[in-house]
């Protein structure tokens, strides 16, 4: 049964993000290939429930907060949990992944930062002519926002606040 129309699995999108992650632990060589493919399908799996009702191919952005995987200082949960099954303890994975890293993953487009003011780098990207057609979508990405909101200076937003 060949519906037109949005697909509505994650498949492309998870892979991409999954195999970026674990892409990061390989480059630093502590992690064994056979660690890597238990940590991949952990985090496959993972996300894959964590996704489950907040995947909207025909609102790409909605939900885009809920399916973000950040670490800032704080490691993201679902990868902390991945890690687990394979031994790696919390000290470790902040030594073998950066310690500001977003990563993005919406219906069609896959996309990550590195560093607060790292610029956004695209995993993922379906071919046009899957994605739905922007439409009535005007409404400002996560993405955007971020950036508009970097425009203004955090040091005089700290001063005001401790003053």
């Amino acid at each position: 049964s060949h519906r037109r129309g949005p697909r509505a699995d994650m498949v492309p999108e998870i892979a991409a993000a999954v195999g970026f992650v674990s892409g990061l632990l390989r480059t630093r060589g502590c992690v064994s290939e056979q660690q890597l493919q238990v940590f991949s399908g952990a985090l496959r799996e993972a996300l894959t429930e964590h996704y489950k009702h907040h995947w909207f191919p025909e609102k790409p952005f909605k939900g885009s907060g809920y399916r973000c995987i950040r670490i800032n200082h704080r490691m993201d949960p679902i990868i902390s949990k991945a890690a687990r099954q394979i031994g790696l303890s919390l000290p470790q994975l902040y030594q073998l992944l950066p310690s500001e890293l977003t990563l993005w993953v919406d219906p069609y487009e896959v996309s990550y930062r590195i560093g607060e003011d790292g610029s956004i780098c695209v995993l993922y990207e379906a071919a046009a002519a899957a994605k739905p057609s922007p439409g009535s979508c005007g409404m400002l990405t996560c993405k955007n926002q971020m950036m508009l909101g970097r425009a203004s200076p955090s040091k005089n937003y700290i001063m005001t606040v401790s003053s």
